[in-house]
């Protein structure tokens, strides 16, 4: 998520990058070289890369309190299929600039541990850690090693919309931990996507309480290719307003 609120506060924030997705195809029926995208917004889906294939995603974002100039970023999460239940992720962000300053924000992995319930219900394990590479004195990074784990279940409401619905523990290790909640629908329309997201976060020692709903488009002009864009109004006090525009592409097989 996909993603993403203040990014200055922590590089907890940098966590939810890996965990949105926008619409996601049913992999009981995909070509295991189809993009199946985990941005641009905070919730994540159940699935993962194929075994052996790589996946990269990458997108810019602005945002700000009633504009879009506070702060802007470039992120990334490069996903690689270790086995069927079993998903790599590493992750972060590759420019940050700030009132402060510039430069790279923190970077993170994360494992998916994924479980088929049947052909329209899965459900996944997401443990995910951010190491403090981004320069603290300049808001690009929360100083200190932290930690995420949520819990992600995905399935077909009504045969109409595709449904995440994400819960979990965010901000390990800067006290009291943050909790994070999310419910993401989305509908293909051929080639087109679309998909709304609500979400939040209780206040905790690696920033306050914020929320944010999202809104967002997405292409795919190639199996192997998604772009999307959209926006998000930020709820409460410090939920900052945003636009993201991005593309996921798969690489392919890179071992058997």
């Amino acid at each position: 998520m996909g993603g993403r609120a203040d990014w200055r506060i922590g590089g907890w924030f940098a966590i939810p990058a890996v965990l949105s997705a926008y619409p996601p195809i049913r992999l009981s029926a995909q070509s295991p070289h189809a993009a199946n995208p985990e941005r641009p917004s905070v919730a994540t889906h159940a699935y993962t890369v194929a075994p052996g294939y790589m996946e990269l995603e990458q997108g810019v974002r602005a945002q700000g309190f009633g504009n879009f100039r506070d702060q802007t970023s470039w992120e990334f999460n490069l996903k690689i299929g270790v086995a069927r239940p079993v998903q790599l992720g590493l992750f972060g962000t590759g420019y940050n600039r700030t009132g402060e300053g510039n430069g790279v924000g923190d970077v993170g992995v994360a494992l998916k541990l994924r479980r088929d319930l049947s052909s329209t219900h899965t459900v996944a394990l997401v443990p995910a850690v951010t190491l403090p590479s981004g320069d603290q004195s300049l808001g690009l990074g929360a100083g200190r090693v932290l930690g995420s784990l949520l819990a992600v279940w995905s399935f077909e409401l009504g045969g109409l919309l595709h449904t995440d619905l994400n819960a979990g523990p965010v901000g390990i290790g800067a006290g009291r931990p943050q909790v994070l909640g999310t419910a993401s629908f989305s509908r293909a329309l051929g080639r087109w996507g679309v998909a709304a997201e609500v979400y939040g976060y209780t206040s905790g020692g690696a920033g306050p309480g914020q929320g944010g709903l999202l809104g967002a488009v997405t292409l795919r002009p190639a199996v192997w290719l998604v772009v999307d864009g959209g926006g998000v109004v930020g709820l409460g006090p410090s939920g900052r307003d945003q636009l993201f525009l991005g593309v996921t592409t798969n690489l392919g097989r890179i071992f058997k």
